[in-house]
């Protein structure tokens, strides 16, 4: 299964002079874990340089005490940003994932462009149903075969 066909198309971005304070207010207010930090589009291509999590804002200005007005999102992201494409396979952004020390990862175009992004949850949730339908062949093996193979007689 590709990226592109289980990732979240809905991203939440901010600029680098977003405050942590503002970047609170938008999780909350949006019911999501993270922002994208982006660039100024180019032509209208947005371009992820970097990426905000709830944790780091509990880690990085929260647990030291800091002002979160005085904290801004490109104060706070990775410079070094993995993203995956949606080309990819789903074991690839696990490897990504796994490689990195990440739970969530900017989705992007050949371009380079952010499309969506992935989380561990949404492979998670597609493993699950995948498993789920490994688990229903069985049972519906030995219904098909109680149709096409009725019992012989002596």
């Amino acid at each position: 299964m590709r990226i592109a066909d289980i990732c979240t198309r809905r991203v939440v971005t901010c600029g680098r002079d977003v405050n942590a304070q503002e970047l609170a207010r938008l999780m909350r207010d949006l019911h999501v874990g993270d922002v994208i930090v982006v660039d100024a589009p180019e032509e209208g291509r947005t371009r992820p340089v970097g990426i905000v999590t709830d944790r780091d804002l509990v880690l990085q200005v929260m647990a030291q005490g800091l002002a979160p007005e005085l904290i801004r999102a490109g104060d706070l992201m990775n410079e070094d940003l993995v993203t995956v494409e949606e080309s990819e396979l789903v074991f690839d952004a696990i490897w990504h994932m796994r490689g990195q020390g990440v739970r969530r990862l900017p989705v992007v175009d050949g371009q380079r462009r952010l499309v969506g992004v992935i989380t561990a949850d949404d492979i998670t949730a597609f493993l699950a149903s995948q498993l789920t339908e490994t688990a229903r062949i069985a049972p519906h093996q030995a219904k098909l075969e109680d149709v096409a193979r009725p019992p012989l007689s002596p």
